[in-house]
């Protein structure tokens, strides 16, 4: 708001807006530390001082004297010391009520600069993390120092490294970028580390279905290469295994759609409806499995890498680095048959780094839809079929023969999704 619209209003009501948002701010926050024993301050003083803040900011424009709100918020924090000052030695001498005061100020002054919509979610925000103490308490008192540190490293891999790369195209093709590359690195990290941090927390509490979600979201590989091992030291786990390797396959077609959407959301038209085919097919004889099955009692945890570790990451960087481009000269050089081949190959192993790859060369425009779609198809049914052979070597016969129906569900389901959108877009 400019002085001189101020200057022009007749009687201030013009601006009653502002002030009655500050209000409800102050009145929202207020109501949940009037909740608190511990609080100094409760719904009027809240209330009263995000309006202060509103107040000074108003007087400050109009006067062009920004010192003006400075003082208000200084002589705000010395009523908030004062005041816990007089309090007897046994009150709380917590620092959560005034921090939430002075940002309650803060909201004000930012309502009456025109910032009233993000005020209103910050005080939302801040109301959520005062409200959410105990369980905020308790998932902090849960994480291991090995969980702790899995964030601390997802944090330099997001705020540290990726803030300082060159966001331009480098090398043969243009298809090196140091940026977009770290990018997709703290994408995959990301969703790794969600189902990481979930599976810590779900634990044995939700049954083989959570566990094999979870698991999927973190490592696929890692989680069928367990669960094997799980069925062939333990016959009775056997079945409950097929249930967790098979979900956790099917959670990777989940990734890519999600991952799709973001790389390159022009392609899920044509990608989800093949991803969808495969993950309905599979799904549909999980489930059955799993309803005949029953429940037999605890299962294992799995024991997973940490997602976030700067060597996955950079392994990873330098996978998909590769592989991209190796994919612009091959896709260059001989077509789609080269890039098949190279889908297949890649995919044995990891199917992020081959999709993520076709997806930026899609978003480049690169490839063609169709090409895009195949490449990714492959490399996911080539990463399905490395996965079956690790269950047959690893877990026994047994455990391959309960596993293959729904594979083959998956990969017919997906074939048949494939070769109808090839026709369709033919």
């Amino acid at each position: 708001m400019e002085a001189s619209d101020l200057a022009s209003a007749s009687n201030g009501l013009d601006y009653l807006p502002a002030f009655l948002t500050s209000l409800s701010i102050g009145l929202f926050v207020g109501l949940e530390r009037e909740r608190s024993p511990a609080a100094k301050a409760g719904l009027r003083t809240f209330a009263l001082t995000s309006l202060l803040g509103t107040l000074l900011a108003l007087l400050s424009e109009h006067m062009d004297s920004p010192w003006l709100l400075a003082a208000g918020l200084l002589a705000v924090a010395g009523l908030i010391v004062s005041a816990y000052l007089d309090g007897s030695p046994t009150d709380d001498p917590g620092t959560t009520t005034q921090a939430a005061l002075l940002l309650c100020f803060g909201l004000g002054a930012l309502v009456w600069f025109g910032f009233g919509a993000l005020a209103v979610l910050l005080a939302v925000a801040m109301t959520l993390l005062l409200h959410f103490k105990p369980e905020l308490q308790s998932i902090s008192k849960s994480l291991s120092r090995q969980d702790l540190q899995s964030i601390l490293q997802f944090a330099v891999l997001s705020f540290v490294i990726l803030p300082v790369l060159p966001n331009r195209d480098f090398g043969p093709f243009e298809t090196l970028n140091p940026y977009q590359t770290w990018l997709m690195v703290v994408l995959i990290s990301g969703l790794s580390l969600a189902g990481y941090v979930s599976l810590r927390f779900v634990g044995q509490r939700f049954g083989a279905p959570l566990l094999g979600f979870f698991g999927g979201m973190v490592s696929s590989t890692a989680t069928t290469l367990i669960y094997a091992r799980h069925a062939r030291s333990n016959e009775n786990l056997g079945k409950l295994a097929v249930v967790v390797i098979m979900i956790a396959n099917l959670v990777v077609l989940i990734r890519l759609a999600v991952v799709s959407s973001l790389v390159a959301p022009r392609i899920s038209p044509h990608l989800i409806p093949v991803l969808a085919g495969g993950l309905i097919a599979g799904s549909l004889l999980t489930f059955f499995w799993w309803r005949r099955i029953g429940a037999e009692g605890e299962f294992p945890m799995p024991e997973m890498k940490n997602p976030t570790e700067i060597r996955t990451a950079l392994t990873f960087a330098a996978l998909y680095a590769v592989i991209s481009l190796i994919s612009a000269w091959l896709a260059n050089l001989s077509g789609s048959s080269g890039l098949y081949l190279l889908a297949f190959i890649s995919g044995l192993t990891d199917v992020d780094a081959i999709s993520i790859s076709m997806l930026r060369l899609f978003d480049q425009g690169k490839l063609t839809p169709d090409v895009t779609v195949v490449t990714i198809a492959i490399a996911y049914l080539s990463n399905l079929l490395f996965k079956f052979g690790l269950v047959m070597s690893i877990g026994g016969r047994t455990l391959a023969r309960l596993s293959a129906p729904a594979a083959a569900a998956t990969a017919l389901g997906m074939i048949l999704a494939l070769f109808a959108g090839v026709s369709l877009s033919g």
